[in-house]
Parts: structure tokens; sequence; C-alpha cells
């Protein structure tokens, strides 16, 4: 009863008209950013937080304001996916398989319709997964120690690519990379600077908000120089506009229920898995069900429950990403990393403690997912041929105030100019790491948890004396130990028994997009 008082409690700060309109304008930013294809969740999201700080919002209004983008923009990727064949992001990739054939047919507004839906069904129920599962995840938690916690930060490292990604060693090296820049400043235990380079900025180390802007916000729009006017003739390709019923006939909901409980069923657990993200869901979603129910060899050519299933595998994977976040502070996927990062600004600590230290941020953050979901829903349904116009923007408009919001919004923050030249420098890093196709996002990770590891390692060898095999000493760790060597090479031999199939990721590289 204890989890329904408080969840009583998260409502009653949800429901305040602050709390309420954040919301609402969340999900109506986050929709338009996962229908523009190449922004996605993680960009949007990005793209946002300094703008949440500038506005000066304590950590409950501006978590439910981010939560609220990205739940949005895994509503929003299905619209390009089904309208345009592009997804508005890696998770969407699997809705275009079967949703841009139905719309073909002339069945573009029953496939949004049914994929909005889906996306409700998964983020309903994964909230509730959120509501039960992650409390049994902090008492799981609270026995954690240095080593425990080392062990699961490696396992946050080493399944980052989960199954989906196409080179563990690129993640390896990206890893590698945020850890070494995680190093950079003074380090706390001798007071000696490190990689400052004599720079008096640096000793403070590097600035979370300031990588993250560069690495996604500011990267995007070095692409878009790059390949200025290929994208724009790749959106002036064949559109379809919205035609069909936008309510869909009782006959198709039938057929697609079971899809939309399987789908969300799986890519919960996907989500819940450290580093796996949204796409694994949609992916393991969408091959669980075709192995299910393509007798009749539907799947790909327009059937309504191969736009169900992963769509609600991967807007319930989105759901289940928070549950590590919120309970262990390790992030299960990108965007989750990205929320991670804004909470650390703000010195709220998510882990174990986050629960009793911090309650009001955690279930009014929950009591407002509910609230978004329903918002969404409504938005999603009436109102999708105006979303659907947001297609027609040119990017050339878009890319200019995706710089200006980063540029003003960093400078807003720190008044500093060093910070700004910084998330330039990042930008070309994020560019650069792209056209080598190595992953960003094990970057933002080495950044956030590489004091943290680096703590727990020097507390454990410090309790033992220096002894190494102390890391090995608990049942707890050496499961983990386990799991972060399983995740790191089971998708090396097993993985392509999991990645999308060829033409989707020929889809992925022309819309160049990230989870």
């Amino acid at each position: 009863m204890d989890t329904f008082t408080q969840l009583a409690h998260g409502f009653a700060i949800a429901l305040t008209f602050e709390n309420l309109f954040l919301a609402f304008v969340g999900c109506i930013l986050g929709t338009i950013i996962g229908a523009l294809p190449g922004l996605g969740p993680a960009n949007g999201v990005a793209i946002l937080i300094p703008l949440a700080f500038s506005l000066g919002l304590p950590a409950t209004p501006a978590l439910i304001l981010l939560t609220s983008v990205y739940y949005g923009a895994m509503y929003g990727g299905r619209i390009s996916s089904i309208l345009l064949n592009i997804p508005g992001d890696e998770p969407a990739m699997m809705t275009t398989l079967d949703g841009y054939p139905m719309a073909q047919k002339g069945q573009a507004g029953e496939a949004l319709a049914i994929s909005g839906i889906a996306s409700f069904v998964g983020s309903f129920f994964a909230t509730w997964g959120l509501v039960f599962l992650a409390p049994s995840l902090v008492a799981l938690a609270l026995l954690f120690g240095p080593a425990e916690y080392f062990a699961l930060y490696l396992l946050a490292f080493a399944t980052l690519g989960g199954l989906a990604s196409a080179n563990q060693a690129k993640a390896a090296l990206a890893a590698a990379l945020g850890l070494g820049i995680a190093m950079i400043g003074v380090d706390g235990q001798t007071g000696v600077p490190r990689f400052s380079f004599g720079e008096v900025h640096l000793y403070d180390g590097i600035d979370f908000l300031v990588a993250i802007v560069g690495l996604f916000a500011v990267a995007e729009v070095f692409v878009f120089l790059e390949h200025k006017g290929e994208r724009e003739a790749a959106d002036e390709g064949d559109k379809l506009s919205v035609t069909g019923r936008t309510i869909p006939p009782v006959s198709m909901l039938k057929e697609t229920a079971g899809s939309m409980g399987r789908g969300t069923i799986v890519g919960f657990f996907a989500g819940v898995l450290p580093g796996a993200g949204a796409s694994l869901g949609s992916f393991l979603a969408y091959g669980f069900e075709k192995k299910l129910k393509n007798k009749n060899d539907t799947f790909g050519k327009g059937d309504p429950r191969g736009v169900a299933a992963p769509e609600a595998g991967n807007n319930a994977s989105a759901g289940g990403a928070l549950v590590p976040m919120l309970a262990l502070g390790v992030p299960g996927s990108g965007t989750t990393a990205v929320l991670l990062a804004m909470l650390m600004t703000l010195n709220v600590q998510p882990g174990p403690l986050l629960f009793q230290q911090n309650p009001d941020v955690v279930w009014g953050l929950i009591a407002a997912l509910f609230i978004g979901n329903i918002m969404l829903l409504i938005l999603n349904l009436p109102l999708v041929a105006v979303f659907a116009r947001v297609l027609l923007i040119p990017v050339r408009y878009l890319m200019p105030a995706v710089a200006m919001i980063s540029f003003v919004s960093v400078y807003g923050i720190s008044g500093s100019s060093f910070d700004v030249m910084m998330m330039v420098i990042f930008g070309l890093l994020g560019w650069l790491l792209r056209k080598m196709e190595i992953p960003t996002v094990p970057v933002i990770l080495g950044i956030l948890l590489g004091n943290a590891m680096e703590v727990n390692l020097r507390r454990e060898l410090t309790i033992s004396d220096g002894n190494l095999m102390a890391l090995f000493d608990s049942p707890l760790a050496i499961v983990l130990w386990l799991m972060a060597i399983g995740g790191f090479l089971i998708p090396i031999f097993a993985g392509r028994f999991f990645r999308r199939p060829e033409s989707v990721t020929e889809k992925e590289a022309e819309a160049n997009v990230g989870d």
C-alpha cells in the first residue's frame, strides 16, 4: 500500500498547473521533434536541457518537461516512418516495414492511429512496470558496496551497444574516450590537476551539459552542413498524406491487441537492460511477432500487427529504460543518459537513495508520465494530420534554430565563452565520430559515470589494502561481472540474429538518426 500512497502523493505534485503545463508543452515539442527525421529523443532532450536551466526550473518540473519530450518523441517517430518511409528515430525503424506499405494502400490514417494506440499501451503499462519494479531494484541496490557498484558500471559499459550494436569494438573505444574525458580536472583524492594542460577552466572538469549539447545538437548541425541539400532532396521524395480513418475499426483493434501486449512485455524487459535502449525493444518485438504470426506471409506488406508490435515495444522500452536510471543511477538508453546528466547537474543523484531522499522528484515524475501518456494519446489521434504537416518544414530552417538554442542556452547558463567554445569542440568531435560510425552515447556514459566508477574502485582498493581480488569477493559482484562479460561477448557471436534487416540499415543511414 505504501507504493500507492506514494503514487497518490506524486499525482498531487504532477497535477499542479505548472507541471501540467510543462507536461503538455513537452508532449507537443516531443511529438514534433520525433516526427522530424534526424533529431530523435536524445537530441531533442539535449537541446531543451539548457532551456530548462535558463528558465530556472527546479528538479521535478524540469524532469517532467524533459521526460514528456522523451515520451513525445517516441510517439512522434512513427509519423515520418509511415508517411515518408524514413524513421524519425532509430527505434521507429521497424515501423517502416509495414507502416509505409499501409500508407501506400491508402491506410495511412489507420496506420498512424494503430501506432498511436500501441505507443500508448506500451508506455502506459511500462510506467506501471516502473512503479513496481524500481522500488524492488532499490531494495536490491541497498546491498551494493563499492565492488558491486564498480561491476554494475562495467556492466552498463559492456552492454551499452546491446544486441543491435553494429560494432562492439567501436562502442568500447567510445566508452574509453568518455572515461578519458571524465578524468579531466583536479583529482579529488590527491588534489593534482589531470589532463588540464594548464587551463584553469578545466580544473573543474568537463561540464555534462556542454558535452551533451555539443555531441548531440551541434554535431547534428555539422552533419547537415556537410550534407546540405541531400536531406532536402530526400525530404522532397515520396510524401504521403494522412488518408483513411484516424480512428481504427474495432476489427483492427482486436487483430492487433495481442501484438500490442506481446510487444509491451518484450520491449519493457529489453529497456530495463542497461544500455540496450528502445531500438532493441523495437527489433525484438517485431521479430517475435513476425515469427509468431506471419503464417500468411503478410508482414512487410502492410500488416497492422507489424506496426503495433514495434511501436508498443519501443515505447515500453522507453519506460523500462527509466527503471535502472532512477533505481541504480545507470542509464538504460542514450536519452536516459542525457536525463541522468541533467539530474546530476541539479545535485540530484539517481540511485538507491533517490526514493528516500527525493521522493517528490521520483513519484511526481511517475505520476506525470501517466498524465503525459493520456495527453499524447489525445493529441496523436485527432491531431495527427496537424503533426504530419511538420514534415513540410525545410531542414534548412530547423538547423539554424537548433544552433541558436544551443549557443544561447549554454551561454545563458554559465556566462562563459569558454563553455561555448568547448561545446563547439564537442560538436566537431560528435561529427567526426559519426563519420567514423562510432556511437556517441558511450562517450556520454563515460563522462557521466567515469568519476563514480573511479571513486568506487579506489574505495574498494583502499578497504582491501590494494587487493584486486576484493572486486570479486561477493556473489552479487561475481554475477554482475559474468553479466558484463556475457553482455559484451554475446553480441559479437549472436548479434546478427537480432540486428535489423539490411534494408532497414540503409534507411537508418539515409535518415542518420540515433537512439
